[in-house]
């Protein structure tokens, strides 16, 4: 029974915490029993089923519970097989969320020779724009887990595509992660490339596009910024934080010897 099989996978995560606990009573018996039970659930016929598996493999990899070697050669080759050119719709969908949301959880080395040749695939994805939106909206979370070089070289023109996207969610899509892809990149990226893009999502034909574009300009703004005097960083959320100095710690920003040291600054430039 459906039910039965979805109850077991919600089970999973607590067992295998129990088991990593007592690891000395019980030294492979999530590696032996369980996890092959989970890899074995992310192509389960009933899609209440999948979800189950899916969420609990996205804990397990969170507590850091699954081994490396299981994430490349048991993990890592099913959502390759279910995000295929040739594979069912509904199957792909869910597999290229789920390579999105674990990227960040595995090492970069492994989500750049295993999952982002694939993931640069679906971004061009013909057939399925629920693919593509997917990709697009979480695009700044695969620059981040994969640095600046892999993402200058094969990210952002996959960015340019789904900028350009003829459905306008997708750009729209593109326009709200517009930051986290900026803060990726070197600065002549920023300002060669990816300013001229912004200023078309910016004047987009679509209203919702330019609202987004609009929303992230403050923020793509601050990407030029030097982080080590601004103090400007990305959480861990994708959100922009300031990080205030030590200076500004021990003493209060209003002081007048700190405006006179900005009016002296501006007079110089002036």
């Amino acid at each position: 029974e459906p039910t039965v099989r979805t109850e077991l996978m919600e089970q999973i995560p607590p067992i295998a915490i129990f088991l990593q606990e007592s690891r000395p009573k019980f030294p492979a018996a999530f590696f032996e029993y369980l996890m092959p039970i989970v890899v074995r659930y992310l192509t389960d016929v009933n899609n209440q089923v999948r979800k189950a598996g899916q969420e609990a493999l996205l804990i397990l990899l969170e507590q850091d519970l699954v081994a490396q070697s299981d994430i490349e050669n048991k993990v890592c080759p099913i959502l390759l097989d279910l995000s295929a050119p040739d594979s069912d719709d509904e199957y792909k969908v869910e597999a290229v969320n789920i390579i999105c949301k674990m990227a960040s959880m595995l090492s970069r080395t492994t989500v750049e020779h295993m999952l982002l040749p694939r993931f640069c695939e679906l971004c061009s994805d013909g057939k399925l724009f629920q693919v593509r939106k997917i990709c697009a909206a979480n695009f700044g979370d695969i620059c981040n887990a994969v640095g600046q070089e892999a993402t200058e070289r094969l990210l952002i023109p996959k960015f340019f595509e789904l900028c350009s996207d003829s459905v306008w969610g997708m750009r729209k899509a593109c326009a709200e992660c517009f930051m986290a892809v900026s803060y990726t990149t070197s600065p002549e990226v920023r300002r060669s490339k990816l300013s001229p893009l912004f200023i078309n999502l910016i004047s987009d034909t679509c209203r919702w596009v330019r609202q987004a574009a609009f929303q992230s300009l403050g923020p793509f703004i601050s990407t030029f910024a030097n982080p080590s005097s601004a103090g400007l960083y990305i959480r861990e959320d994708g959100t922009l934080s300031i990080r205030p100095s030590a200076q500004d710690v021990n003493s209060n920003s209003c002081q007048p010897s700190n405006n006179i040291t900005v009016i002296s600054s501006s007079a110089n430039a002036a």
